[in-house]
């Protein structure tokens, strides 16, 4: 029998809030973790970006806050402003109706604002670690009576060196409370700090998402030499018209230097990355989801959460050096059955770290030379039963689109701002 939100054990009230927002049946991740939330267990979860963990953990918080208690007892964390913004906007469509108070805490936003509405103690707090210490050492943000800790995307807390931070901020919540790590990955450090701050917790290893079925997404990958990316780069961009287009890079520094040498070819560019202040990051992000800028060039960290309609084509100036960014790189392009392509970089010194990826896709990805000449054809065999590791890994479950297919998915060419 297939379960339902309110079988897990959530209230009729807030199942009637999901129907009409026409969420009506539970991922994999909630199915395996709201029960045991309930029971107050300590969980570390490892389930890919985008299999429901938002609503796995704030639907039994928002459940349990006691609504005639005014002070802080639920502490979300997130890596990043946008994720953190993003988990508090999904709150905010629940939690007025059930009379809670919900507050974000961000940087890109005046400490005195905010000190103004943690008078009144909400009883969720949802942040960034930087943002919260800051609060908490100004004896602002009061954790003592949590009892409930969200840690998101704890693998890319430890990317953005924050995990530091979040050991601090855990140590100063009860010794009795529960803590919740969510994550793409669980790096050894991960576990350390849920060995240090948990007690007996369920590890959770959800598959929901794991095997990669990217039908309308066409993969490539060009073996090319570092000095030849920019000018090749500018050629596809030039020849393509993408009509939104997301080129990442590994570091800040990649991502800004190669913002500025696109801008100088004169092309019209939006550049987001960590250093950035919260103001110009949505304003980016804004004039990108508008179509007034049709190329973002971003790091991984900053466009995490990023859902925008229209991403017709994904370029890795580099390769990411973590499967998981792969994955949630291409992730932004053939959304809502549209058709897209991911165009990958690779010199020869990525080659491990392709063949890492391709592993994992399980799928040879369709390698082109320096010129555009196919080198390596994609295997697009249908997926076999699984075998033992003995044997040979099974094919990729989609099928690439005919070359340039990509291309009929949008129209108003016309409109598009081009290269002067």
């Amino acid at each position: 029998m297939a379960k339902t939100f309110q079988t897990l054990g959530i209230s009729p009230e807030i199942c009637e809030m999901l129907h009409k927002q026409g969420v009506n049946t539970p991922t994999a991740v909630q199915e395996q973790s709201i029960p045991s939330l309930f029971k107050g267990r300590d969980i570390l979860a490892q389930a890919q970006t985008g299999t429901g963990k938002t609503y796995a953990f704030l639907l039994p918080s928002l459940q349990q806050i006691k609504t005639d208690v005014h002070m802080e007892q639920v502490l979300i964390m997130a890596p990043t402003r946008e994720l953190a913004k993003q988990i508090a906007d999904v709150a905010h469509t629940l939690a007025p109706d059930l009379g809670i108070d919900v507050l974000d805490l961000i940087g890109g936003k005046t400490i005195e604002n905010q000190l103004q509405k943690l008078h009144r103690h909400p009883q969720v707090i949802i942040g960034t670690p930087g943002r919260l210490l800051d609060h908490c050492r100004r004896n602002s943000l009061d954790l003592s009576g949590v009892g409930r800790i969200v840690v998101d995307e704890a693998d890319q807390m430890l990317q953005a060196g924050f995990l530091e931070d979040v050991d601090t901020l855990i140590g100063m919540t009860p010794k009795r409370r529960q803590v919740l790590f969510f994550s793409a990955t669980i790096p050894d450090k991960i576990k350390g700090l849920a060995k240090k701050h948990m007690s007996n917790p369920l590890v959770l290893n959800i598959l929901e998402g794991s095997t990669i079925t990217l039908e309308n997404i066409e993969q490539r990958i060009y073996m090319i030499r570092e000095e030849q990316k920019l000018p090749r780069l500018c050629q596809m961009i030039t020849d393509m018209n993408p009509y939104l287009a997301i080129v990442f890079c590994n570091t800040k520094e990649r991502t800004s230097i190669l913002a500025s040498q696109l801008i100088a070819k004169g092309f019209n560019i939006g550049e987001l990355h960590g250093d950035m202040s919260q103001g110009r990051r949505t304003q980016v992000l804004r004039d990108f989801a508008k179509a007034k800028t049709q190329i973002l060039v971003a790091t991984d960290i900053a466009a995490r959460g990023i859902d925008i309609e229209g991403i017709t084509h994904v370029f890795s100036y580099d390769v990411p050096h973590d499967v998981d960014y792969y994955v949630h790189r291409i992730g932004r392009t053939g959304r809502a059955g549209n058709e897209g392509l991911s165009i990958m970089f690779a010199t020869a010194e990525d080659e491990n770290w392709v063949r890492r990826i391709e592993h994992t896709i399980q799928a040879t990805i369709t390698k082109y030379t320096a010129n555009g000449k196919v080198k390596v054809t994609s295997n697009t065999r249908p997926p076999k039963k699984k075998k033992t590791y003995k044997d040979k890994l099974p094919a990729s479950s989609y099928q690439t689109t005919k070359e340039k297919r990509h291309k009929s998915l949008h129209k108003g060419g016309d409109n598009r701002r081009r290269r002067s």
